[in-house]
């Protein structure tokens, strides 16, 4: 037989007929046994209202992992992997795209000014390459006075990665 799961929509209505007590206490209870919950759960309190600081905290705290970069191409495609992982992780709890945008651009402009040019090791090529298409693809969706602001911005960076790195082709982003 098995655990029954419930769908959203079940839950949903449950959660309306709990006093605020009980909701606090499923709340607490939720965050103290995963750690991603707890961060989720401790943006929606105190971060949601100022998503501008967030995003530039996300940044800040992307440029200082990027500080640590050993020199080993292995363990490089190792670390950034780590900073998508955190990006993908913030930008879930946030739910906005254009706040995505923004940290993948970022992660994209930390990588042309610290990875050598020349680099041979395809993983860590590809991080970069498969990040301009996600953004490319994420622009796309938005809507269209953003999707100018951010198009402008997607080109200029896709040009510059061009200049920099010679293994991309700036034709198949753009």
């Amino acid at each position: 037989m098995g655990i029954n799961t419930y769908n959203l929509q079940s839950v949903k209505k449950e959660l309306q007929h709990l006093s605020s007590s009980q909701l606090t206490d499923l709340c607490l209870r939720l965050a103290k046994y995963k750690k991603e919950n707890k961060e989720l759960l401790s943006y929606l309190l105190f971060e949601a209202e100022n998503e501008s600081g967030y995003v530039l905290g996300i940044k800040e705290e992307v440029e200082d992992l990027y500080k640590t970069l050993p020199s080993h191409s292995y363990y490089q495609a190792k670390l950034l992997r780590k900073i998508l992982m955190l990006i993908a992780k913030h930008g879930k709890f946030m739910a906005s795209k254009p706040a995505e945008i923004d940290l993948l651009m970022h992660y994209c402009e930390q990588y042309l000014k610290r990875i050598e040019r020349k680099i041979t090791y395809k993983p860590l090529r590809q991080l970069l390459s498969k990040q301009l298409e996600k953004m490319g693809k994420l622009i796309g969706n938005l809507h269209e006075d953003l999707q100018f602001d951010y198009r402008a911005d997607y080109e200029k960076l896709v040009t510059r990665a061009a200049e920099t790195m010679t293994w991309i082709n700036k034709h198949d982003y753009l």
